[in-house]
């Protein structure tokens, strides 16, 4: 929970259009900008680039060490800036655990509206991030600030895999078990929130689930089982997912009621509670999606719901099922369960009731 402080009467999601990772560029517009940025140098020591759909950069040092680089900031997806600070911290530490590494250390990105936010409520942004960074037992060693408009908060983050450890998209296997880490819902809390529908103790859950640092991913990482992990963010579980697929060349066959779902987030998707992202996600990827057309509005919302700091989507050897879920439980996600499996096929994804 947040620390009380005197900058608590400050709504820092009154000063964003979006929050979280749901105001990340829709999948269909980064593809269209990255198609017409000019390909960079690639050197073999290049483990993972902007060729694939990756949560971050990885450049191998030598046979035991390779370097995994992210970036990740956003506006406010909460109102208490200590909470906020925690929120992007932990969702911008996620892109390395994803990889199957471990973090280093990592640089503040901060962008705030000096004439108008009080300088108090800053300080507990910056607090918020690094109690997080604490937490994962690395420093916030630099950084970068600047005066703008909104809001904007998140950590440059480096980290090191062993070579042999580095989980990437494309190695997902077909017969790989699918197994997600955290409940999906966040975006539609996020949502809530800012229309003031949100529950105290539903507001309780949004916190503790996007601050859970997904430290799980480099002991994944070391089963042999485990082929490809990445982490469900702004594109929503059905996007993310896409990636998997696209990358491995596989199709995801997938249950919507084996998802593990956050309750109070099913029952404002029923009353028709979505964010803006939601929709710019459809239409993006939809196409790719078979079987949505029988699925109720609302299940649709929750695949493509953007979560900001989810959980890691694992793909595994079925012999492997035990053995990662209880890896997940052990490390207190207990949510953790299977939600489908891949097989050969065009890359895409087949969605039942």
């Amino acid at each position: 929970m947040s620390e009380t402080n005197s900058s608590e009467a400050i709504k820092l999601t009154a000063f964003s259009h979006g929050g979280g990772c749901g105001c990340k560029i829709s999948p269909a517009v980064l593809e269209k900008i990255l198609a017409a940025t000019p390909s960079a140098l690639i050197p073999p020591q290049l483990l993972v680039g902007t060729e694939s759909s990756d949560d971050a950069a990885v450049y191998q040092l030598n046979d035991e060490q390779a370097i995994v680089a992210t970036t990740d900031f956003f506006t406010p997806i909460v109102d208490d800036p200590y909470d906020f600070g925690r929120i992007a911290a932990t969702n911008a530490l996620s892109d390395v655990y994803a990889m199957g590494g471990r973090p280093l250390f990592a640089l503040a990105v901060v962008g705030m509206p000096l004439d108008k936010l009080p300088l108090p409520a800053i300080e507990r942004i910056l607090a918020g991030g690094a109690a997080i960074c604490q937490e994962a037992g690395i420093p916030i060693a630099g950084g970068h600030s600047i005066d703008v408009l909104e809001p904007i908060y998140g950590l440059v983050a480096l980290g090191v895999v062993h070579p042999r450890e580095l989980r990437r998209n494309r190695d997902a296997r077909p017969g790989d078990l699918l197994i997600l880490g955290k409940p999906l819902g966040i975006g539609i809390l996020s949502a809530a929130l800012k229309k003031g529908r949100l529950a105290p103790e539903d507001y309780a859950t949004m916190v503790a689930l996007t601050t859970r640092l997904n430290r799980v991913g480099p002991d994944l990482a070391q089963m042999e089982g485990v082929h490809g992990l990445t982490d469900v963010t702004g594109f929503g579980f059905a996007g993310h997912l896409l990636e998997i697929c696209r990358g491995a060349g596989l199709r995801a066959k997938v249950r919507f009621a084996d998802l593990p779902l956050i309750p109070a987030a099913v029952a404002l998707a029923q009353e028709g509670l979505a964010t803006g992202a939601s929709g710019r996600n459809w239409a993006a990827y939809g196409a790719q999606v078979r079987g949505a057309d029988t699925l109720p509005e609302w299940q649709q919302k929750l695949v493509t719901d953007p979560q900001t700091s989810g959980g890691l989507l694992v793909s595994c050897a079925p012999e492997s099922r035990d053995q990662v879920l209880a890896c997940f439980h052990q490390a207190g996600f207990p949510e953790a369960r299977v939600v489908g499996h891949l097989e050969a096929g065009s890359a895409g994804l087949d969605l039942e009731p």
